[in-house]
């Protein structure tokens, strides 16, 4: 083998062009129709050529020289230019919602933790869902102008690329990423060399360098380990995102969470606040707490206390599969060398991962370590959020389920990132411009309904003439690649109708998410299809995991069944489902179907996408449709009950959805007035948009984020560090007190009033005996736990609690609490009484100890 020298080759250009590089190197063009437009100009085929995958960098690089001269001298161009180059530059320093809000909070920095981010289909480093969310949540921290930075992995294959054969059977293939073509950049010390942390595995040291990239004003650090002078299993640990087999998952996750600390410290940024989103960087919090005990001198109970006051939890997950669980073994493997550093023995380290940390048969779960570390947990929509607290209660054996310490912030989508060019530009005449910057405005939203009907439908039609023309040379573009013959190619020119309604169904094929429900009974569907007065059809696509052979076949029994005659037309599943096929389908469709199995979609954002480009929804009340829900606003698939027999579950669903369709969405969609439009469909359109656009979008909820939990989770930090952590040090202490004198706590009696029977209005004076054993009334909270009775006599039915504030001492260790309950209704009730410890740190008191109950 001869040896090299390596040198790089980037575009060059005229110098009347180098707004253009700048404009490219930020991921801010993405979500700006002015700056696509910029880059669509430059040459409309090459643009969209897969090959560019609609990435400036690679299409500028691609430019002959020839070309880029045209361009220098091409007043039009460079005036449409300097007027993007301009938009950018107000952007990054225009006043923000941020500055505005906290002009004083300087030492303040979020880290955000994502194993995978979706900006664009340009940086293909994601797969789904949870990648789209970490994505939107960057673009909206930048509109916002919030102090975060993310942190993930740089893949060098990112996730597949889909392919089906001619039987649908979906293939994989894993092209490389061209870093050096990508909007990326290494970071480098003063000298110049790229800076390179490392973290010690079981086969050896592994180095990783750091690439950043530019979203607006958020900086994005990613990972990458596949070095030459790392081992084999060193380089592996970067080169595909849900690759390889349990293990790897593993090693992935020590890199995000403890090589995402070190790679932050190693460029100087030091997080006060950090953000696990999902748990995959559940070993995040154990590198701030070595860091605390090296650089603060700090016991581990002590910087313990610090980092858990400042780490915010987001699952997203309510599918026990989806949460990672590893063996002792595994972990000790690559984490036993580790917890040394931490003082702590491997007991105690596993049992952060564990429901019942003395149970050593259990499995050691990320999401469990990512909720014992992070004080503010949540999950990402209000039944997730109920879903959630049911599946991690055991957390908490003593506390009722309903206060399990697990709350929940919606999931949004960033509005400009999926809004089509023709409906910004009809938004901008009737809003004017605030909304872009104020989405969550409701007041802003309210002047939708002054749009004209007549201009919303031509909008509306006009984006659906644009999916289907898109549709129609994709669909011939994956026959060609199957090898289908000529007449199967001829037909791809006559598929869909471009004035039906075009209903969408694309996302990942779980097989929870049934895919395949339309087609549970086929006569029924011919029968909706076969009406030419109201034609309908349908848009499917989305990737099974390689490893999901459920799913595979649901995509398999589509395609067969999207193949028979009578369907061919009007229903059509296209291959290679991205960010970029997702925005022309959401901008596209007039209606989004999903149907998952109640409570398994946690939140299910594509739907959300849909109604900024005049589309509505009709789900399953689910995930945000369980909110977003209103009969005037879309429709839902059946109500809120659950099934035993998921049979007859699909069956019920599948009948609804059919109904749904021939009763009241086409004849919505199909009564016209005398100049053609829908007037009720357009009036649901409206409605939609007011009512949903300003609360389920990333602005929002990154906007709830921050005052919810990283403000708090920053004031904490502020609080812990002060006078050297001297309050971590008092927290640590007084927990570890209480802790050791907490089994001599009892209650030994409780009084309610006179009597057994009081009035409504009425309050009930409470009084209650409790033995604090070596401990003070300061040291804890004793509260009255009350409400209606459960029929059966032996549970309290959504109890509420009431503080018992007057305190006397009778003697020795033994106090009288005293308390008033109110008594607004009528019926039989019980009240029961409980003793929690009052931690300095509130969010800290149901995990320091047990709740004592009478």
């Amino acid at each position: 083998m001869k040896n090299f020298s390596y040198y790089t080759v980037v575009p060059k250009l005229p110098e009347p062009l180098k707004p253009l590089q700048e404009i490219s190197q930020n991921m801010w063009w993405s979500w700006q129709t002015d700056a696509i437009e910029l880059f669509y100009r430059i040459d409309q085929d090459l643009w969209n050529n897969p090959s560019i995958e609609h990435n400036p960098i690679r299409l500028i690089g691609a430019l002959s020289w020839e070309r880029l001269e045209e361009l220098a001298e091409d007043e039009g161009f460079l005036n449409h230019m300097n007027s993007v180059y301009r938009e950018f530059q107000h952007y990054m320093t225009l006043e923000t919602w941020y500055s505005r809000l906290s002009r004083d909070w300087q030492n303040f920095t979020i880290a955000y933790f994502s194993l995978e981010y979706g900006i664009h289909e340009s940086l293909p480093i994601y797969s789904g869902g949870l990648g789209i969310l970490s994505g939107d949540h960057l673009k909206s921290a930048s509109e916002l102008g919030i102090p975060l930075v993310g942190v993930g992995l740089l893949y060098r294959h990112g996730y597949f690329r889909q392919s089906l054969n001619a039987d649908g059977w979906q293939h994989e293939r894993y092209p490389e990423n061209d870093f050096h073509n990508m909007p990326i950049s290494l970071v480098r010390d003063k000298s110049g060399s790229p800076i390179k942390p490392y973290i010690d595995y079981p086969f050896g040291r592994v180095f990783f360098q750091i690439w950043q990239v530019a979203v607006g004003r958020i900086t994005l650090y990613l990972l990458d380990a596949c070095l030459d002078e790392n081992a084999p299993e060193g380089r592996e640990i970067t080169k595909q995102l849900y690759g390889g087999d349990e293990e790897m998952r593993l090693k992935q996750e020590v890199l995000l969470g403890i090589g995402g600390i070190r790679a932050l410290k190693s460029i100087g940024i030091n997080p006060t606040v950090c953000h696990m989103n999902e748990g995959h960087s559940g070993f995040m919090p154990l590198e701030r707490i070595r860091y605390l005990m090296h650089e603060q001198s700090l016991g581990f109970d002590a910087a313990f206390e610090a980092v858990y006051a400042t780490n915010i939890f987001t699952t997203h997950t309510p599918v026990p599969a989806g949460n990672d669980r590893f063996t002792a073994e595994q972990v000790m493997k690559y984490l036993g060398k580790y917890i040394k550093e931490l003082g702590i023995d491997a007991e105690s380290f596993l049992g952060l991962g564990r429901e019942n940390p003395d149970n050593k048969s259990e499995l050691f779960c990320m999401t469990v370590i990512a909720i014992r570390m992070a004080g503010f947990k949540n999950g990402v929509s209000q039944l997730h959020g109920s879903v959630s607290r049911q599946m991690w209660k055991n957390i908490w054996p003593t506390v009722p389920e309903q206060e399990t310490p697990i709350e929940h912030i919606t999931n949004g989508v960033h509005v400009l990132s999926w809004l089509s060019r023709d409906m910004k530009d009809l938004l901008e005449r009737y809003l004017g411009e605030r909304w872009v910057d104020d989405p969550y405005d409701k007041e802003i939203w309210k002047k939708v309904r002054s749009i004209p009907d007549p201009e919303l439908w031509h909008a509306r039609e006009g984006l659906r003439r644009r999916l289907i023309t898109f549709v129609r040379k994709r669909l011939k573009e994956s026959l060609q690649r199957r090898g289908a013959s000529k007449s199967e190619m001829a037909l791809a020119d006559e598929v869909l109708d471009p004035k039906a309604l075009t209903i969408g169904f694309a996302r990942r094929f779980a097989t929870y998410k049934r895919g395949n429900l339309l087609f549970n009974d086929l006569d029924r569907l011919r029968s909706i299809l076969a009406d030419e007065s109201r034609p309908v059809q349908f848009i499917f696509a989305g990737k099974a995991h390689p490893r999901d052979e459920g799913g595979k076949r649901i995509i398999k029994e589509i395609i067969h069944t999207v193949g028979l005659p009578e369907f061919r037309h009007k229903i059509v599943f296209l291959e290679d489902y991205d960010i970029s096929l997702g925005r022309k389908l959401v901008q596209g469709v007039d209606l989004w179907l999903n149907n998952p199995r109640r409570p398994l979609e946690a939140c299910g954002t594509s739907g959300m996408k849909v109604t900024p480009n005049a589309g509505l929804n009709m789900s399953i009340l689910d995930g945000w449709w369980e909110e977003g829900y209103d009969p005037e606003l879309g429709w839902s698939i059946g109500g809120r009950e659950t099934y035993d027999d998921l049979s007859f579950q699909d069956e019920v669903e599948s009948n609804s959805i059919y109904s749904l369709l021939e009763n009241e969405v086409l004849p919505a969609f199909y009564t016209r007035s005398a100049d053609g439009i829908p007037r009720k469909w357009l009036q649901m359109v409206k409605e939609a948009m007011v009512n949903l656009l300003p609360v389920f979008n990333t602005n929002n909820m990154v906007e709830n984020y921050t005052t919810r939990y990283y403000l708090n989770a920053s004031i904490n930090w502020n609080q812990f560090e002060f006078e050297n952590f001297a309050h971590a040090r008092h927290v640590a202490t007084w927990n570890s007190r209480v802790r050791a004198h907490w089994s001599s706590v009892s209650v030994r009696s409780v009084t309610i009033g006179q009597g057994t029977e009081l009035g409504v209005g009425e309050l009930a004076p409470v009084v209650a005996e409790v033995n604090l054993g070596n401990l003070t009334p300061q040291d804890v909270i004793v509260e009255a736990y009350y409400g209606r009775m459960e029929h059966t006599g032996r549970s309290i039915q959504q109890g509420q609690t009431q503080v018992l504030n007057s305190v006397e001492h009778i003697d020795g260790n033994l106090y009288r609490f005293h308390g008033m309950l109110p008594c607004p209704n009528s019926g039989r009730f019980a009240c029961t009484l409980r003793v929690i410890n009052n931690s300095p740190l509130d969010i800290r008191r149901l995990d320091i100890t047990p709740l004592i109950w009478w």
